[in-house]
């Protein structure tokens, strides 16, 4: 790992303009790859993509190569965090969680066949330490309420959108805190081009990720193939059974979208996962790696499941735990599981070691499970109607369980006890 960082910090120096963070030729093939790696961009598209101003050049070159390609439009929304903010500390609180009619009109123009969008995150939230944990839940409550049937329309497959990053300087300032602000930009720069296979040593143009996500998809099939109906879990603090449904599909990689589009939800990734039944977990987790949630780092989360619901729920801080336990009051199916997602040690973002501080990147450094609601891909045609015990909930949560010491064991319904994971590594090929 030291000697690629090493390397990864040498060739991070755009020698043609000295304050950039890659190269052109670097930044216009990222924004390819989202673009026609993920998004499936088609002529005649309308793009939108939020971002914050930070990412200036990455949306230049993300707007280049959409109407190089055929779009008819950009729509670029700016989010400044400090806004967010200010509202938290000062709104009135009956005026928490509202959202404006303008953004309800977008999320509805994002279900459209012909349209896609992108969220760059690079968020640095420490500008909420010191507001109330109770203002910042509720917050997140009523917008979460108020966005529900398009986030039930996007967990059915009908928006083509893909969550990606690209560096900030305060976010690359909280990864790398030993380097100057620009030299920490361009190495988390370079993480983000080496996660999603277009570093150096990577194929050219975006033929590393798709080999890497066709490889995903493979082992997804492969999993969905072993009709498993029960699942065990088990790391240091973690013994967590689980059942799953007949007619369970495990996903990872592409998906095909209602509208029969192929879009990549999340650059990078290194899962596989499924939705196990809303009412059978049972047992205990701690999670291995901190959450970065609410504008605070969150360690030592740690609960208990009994028929399917959190009944015990505790963390290092007691502010942190409030926190939590209120945004998983949000509705009934909050404090139950939605998904499970298995990531072994070969993850290029488990291998460094680091936390980066937003869900995207920490949730395929390792295995985890999902607060909230599940996927309804994540059954069979013939099995999708109906509830087949997905869970339900405004909320999706990740918390990260894994741990190179990871045991994930699938029983079948004949009781043949199937090894997924043995020491921290896959042992389902990918064909």
């Amino acid at each position: 790992m030291v000697a690629w960082l090493e390397m990864a910090t040498a060739a991070s120096q755009p020698e043609d303009r000295p304050g950039e963070l890659v190269s052109r030729e670097e930044l216009e093939r990222y924004a390819e790859a989202v673009l026609h790696g993920c998004l499936g961009l088609r002529a005649d598209d309308a793009l939108i993509v939020q971002a914050r101003p930070e990412h200036r050049d990455l949306v230049g070159a993300l707007a280049e190569s959409a109407y190089r390609g055929g779009a008819r439009l950009v729509e670029v929304v700016y989010a400044e965090a400090g806004v967010r903010a200010a509202r938290l500390r000062h709104a009135r609180e009956e005026h928490l969680g509202t959202v404006a009619p303008w953004q309800l009109a977008r999320a509805r123009a994002e279900l459209e066949p012909d349209t896609c969008s992108l969220t760059v995150l690079g968020e640095d939230e420490r500008e909420l330490d010191g507001v109330d944990p109770e203002r910042v839940a509720t917050d997140f409550r009523r917008t979460a309420q108020a966005l529900r049937p398009f986030a039930r329309a996007s967990r059915q497959g009908k928006r083509r959108w893909t969550g990606l990053a690209w560096p900030t300087p305060e976010w690359a300032s909280r990864v790398y805190p030993e380097l100057e602000p620009l030299e920490a930009e361009r190495l988390l720069a370079r993480d983000l081009l080496h996660f999603c296979r277009l570093g150096p040593s990577d194929p050219p143009g975006h033929e590393g990720w798709k080999r890497h996500t066709a490889r995903l998809l493979e082992r997804g099939r492969r999993l969905t193939e072993l009709d498993l109906r029960r699942l065990e879990l088990r790391a240091p603090g973690t013994a967590l059974d689980l059942r799953v449904p007949a007619g369970a599909r495990w996903l990872g990689g592409p998906r095909r979208t209602a509208h029969g589009s192929v879009v990549a939800g999340n650059f990078p990734t290194e899962e596989n996962f499924t939705s196990p039944e809303a009412a059978s977990t049972e047992g205990t987790f701690r999670c291995s790696r901190p959450l970065s949630f609410g504008g605070r780092v969150i360690e030592g989360i740690r609960g208990e499941f009994r028929r399917g619901k959190l009944v015990r729920l505790e963390a290092d801080r007691e502010d942190d735990r409030r926190l939590l336990a209120a945004t998983l009051d949000l509705d009934a199916g909050a404090r139950r599981l939605g998904e499970v997602a298995l990531v072994d040690r070969s993850s290029r973002i488990g291998q460094t070691g680091r936390t980066y501080f937003t869900t995207l990147l920490d949730e395929n450094a390792a295995a985890h499970i999902a607060f909230g609601f599940g996927f309804d891909q994540a059954r069979t045609p013939d099995e999708a109607r109906g509830s087949r015990g997905v869970n339900r909930s405004a909320l999706h949560l990740d918390v990260m369980v894994g741990t190179d010491d990871l045991e994930a064991t699938g029983v079948t319904q004949d009781g043949r006890r199937v090894p997924l994971i043995r020491g921290g590594e896959w042992q389902v090929a990918h064909g």
